[in-house]
């Protein structure tokens, strides 16, 4: 294995509709070539890229471990990539397959999928197990935001 980061993604505007190519891991946050307009940041990590997809990140990262043979992990995907969207300069979406990452599932504990972890600097801020609806989640982030925010202000 090696101990780069996953490949670019190609992600559309928001905004404007130009495809632009986000790095897995970068300094800043990906924004719009065109426009400028902040852009969605999912990802994925595994043991040998997690330190500088996640752990540099200059953004807070939410680290969702799961397994494609996972039911609720399924469910919950598509509320965690709305997230991303709707959250796009504030938030860097990080997927761990927890059977190809088994290393990270046993260093943060993770004995249920789906586990959410929201971290900053490094440092996990926030926890949580289960699959839950967007808005649920959605309160759950910005809390967890909110929490990073305070503490660093």
């Amino acid at each position: 294995m090696s101990t780069q980061a996953p490949s670019p993604t190609v992600v559309p505007c928001q905004s404007c509709g130009r495809k632009n190519r986000v790095p897995s891991a970068a300094t800043g946050s990906p924004r719009c070539a065109q426009c400028h307009a902040p852009l969605p940041w999912i990802t994925e990590a595994a043991d040998d890229s997690f330190a500088q997809v996640v752990e540099a990140s200059s953004v807070p990262v939410l680290i969702d471990f799961w397994a494609p043979w996972c039911g609720p992990c399924r469910m919950v995907s598509p509320a965690l990539a709305n997230l991303a969207r709707q959250m796009a300069g504030r938030l860097k979406l990080v997927k761990v397959n927890v059977d190809e990452a088994p290393g990270l599932g046993q260093r943060f504990s993770v004995s249920a999928i789906p586990t959410l972890l929201v971290m900053s600097r490094g440092q996990q801020t926030a926890r949580r197990a289960g699959a839950a609806p967007e808005h649920e989640l959605r309160g759950w982030v910005e809390q967890a935001l909110a929490g990073i925010t305070a503490s660093s202000g």
